[in-house]
């Protein structure tokens, strides 16, 4: 196999099966620090013994092993080796043939790991950048990237996250239910950002990571099994039942991406659809009976809705989108919110309605974004030349090869009317 398409190979797998590596090594050593430097060592021996021995039938076990057998060396070698770490040796020595991780069955040590790194004890930034990392498997810059934040101020959170855990030795557990509350808008706020990382990667070639939606829709639904009197928790998983309909149309079989308005909705998987309605139904069930108020997640699941029911795109309700949005910002105010409404009312009102809100709008002058929906809306109005500017300014802020490509596309046909 060649060198690339070994590290292709590689990163495959990690991005797979990361996650269940990790938390099984933390169920064994008791530290998500060091869970994931085996884990990553054990990166650095398939690297060097894949080529000559080929990929093995079950990568995931294989690294896995091989992570554990480093953990016993790592206790080995410490030169004050006291009991525990004797015994936690020799039951490694002894349950070291775990298979891997099977998509397919549900336990809950991944959640278990997610609860852990969303402790109390760090602060709410460390909770969803740590997780990101050894959950989501996402590097710092992926981090960094979702979070407009720097490099190095989110490797420094994750680090002092890590040591705070260690210190304060946090048993590997899903906490009891009378801790939920405080731990449940980390969790859910972790889970929501690999989902749309995933949805649409921040950088790359690949527009979807299916990896990382199929990840955050799995522990969004174990959770909701913890949880089920949790309305926010049920609008979550209605949320990316909604978005993951939508997949098989969503590109083209190069992988380009194909915008919602010309997807072919024949494609949508229709049960998946009835998942998600199903479980904005409980939802809304559940706060009717809590008398709670409608919360963000919940909020997004019905504008989600709003378009996996409508027949066409011309049969979108755009109106009651725009009130949904309004509800949004009234609970999760923020740019981008701001920005997906006046979208809706570019669609409800016209365009020209619209561009005055974005020329208001603030926060998003690192984003590819605010030019790419600015040129949309010039776009719209004839005026081809700064829509074309736009555009072409909203190509040199994303990292993603095929947004790039879009948005380049899209210059081209202003500029030429």
């Amino acid at each position: 196999m060649a060198t690339a398409d070994l590290q292709q190979t590689v990163d495959a797998v990690w991005r797979m099966e990361a996650a269940k590596i990790v938390a099984t090594l933390t169920r064994f050593v008791g530290d998500v620090g060091l869970a994931e430097d085996v884990a990553a060592d054990a990166l650095v021996d398939a690297l060097t013994q894949w080529p000559a021995a080929g990929v093995p039938r079950n990568p995931g076990a294989w690294l896995t092993t091989v992570a554990k057998r480093k953990a016993i060396d790592h206790f080995r070698r410490r030169d004050t080796l006291d009991a525990k770490y004797a015994v936690l040796a020799r039951h490694l020595d002894t349950h070291t043939d775990e298979p891997g991780w099977d998509p397919d069955r549900i336990d809950d040590d991944v959640l278990r790991l997610i609860f852990i790194a969303t402790h109390p004890v760090l602060s709410r930034e460390g909770q969803i950048a740590l997780t990101l990392r050894v959950v989501g498997g996402l590097t710092t810059e992926e981090i960094a990237r979702a979070f407009l934040t720097a490099t190095p101020t989110i490797a420094a959170r994750i680090t002092r996250a890590k040591k705070a855990l260690a210190a304060a030795d946090i048993p590997f557990e899903v906490p009891d239910r009378s801790e939920y509350p405080q731990r449940l808008a980390a969790v859910l706020k972790v889970i929501y950002l690999i989902y749309n990382e995933g949805y649409s990667a921040s950088s790359g070639q690949r527009w979807i990571r299916d990896e990382l939606c199929d990840e955050a829709l799995r522990l969004g639904r174990v959770l909701a099994a913890l949880t089920p009197d949790e309305p926010e928790v049920h609008g979550l998983v209605a949320l990316m039942e909604f978005q993951s309909s939508r997949f098989a149309a969503r590109t083209d079989p190069d992988g380009a991406p194909i915008l919602l308005e010309d997807q072919d909705r024949i494609r949508w998987d229709r049960a998946q659809i009835q998942r998600g309605v199903t479980a904005l139904g409980r939802a809304a069930d559940m706060i009717e009976h809590w008398g709670t108020g409608w919360g963000p997640y919940a909020l997004q699941a019905a504008l989600a809705e709003c378009h996996a029911v409508a027949p066409t795109a011309a049969d979108t309700d755009w109106r009651r989108i725009v009130a949904l949005y309004d509800g949004l910002l009234q609970i999760a105010p923020s740019p981008v919110v701001e920005l997906n409404r006046a979208v809706a009312v570019a669609m409800a009102s016209g365009p020209q309605a619209a561009l005055d809100i974005v020329n208001r709008l603030t926060g998003l002058d690192d984003s590819y974004l605010l030019p790419s929906v600015r040129g949309e809306l010039l776009a719209r109005l004839g005026r081809g030349a700064e829509a074309t500017a736009e555009f072409e300014r909203a190509a040199t802020l994303t990292e993603n090869q095929r947004e790039r490509d879009i948005l380049l596309n899209k210059a081209i046909r202003a500029r030429t009317g």
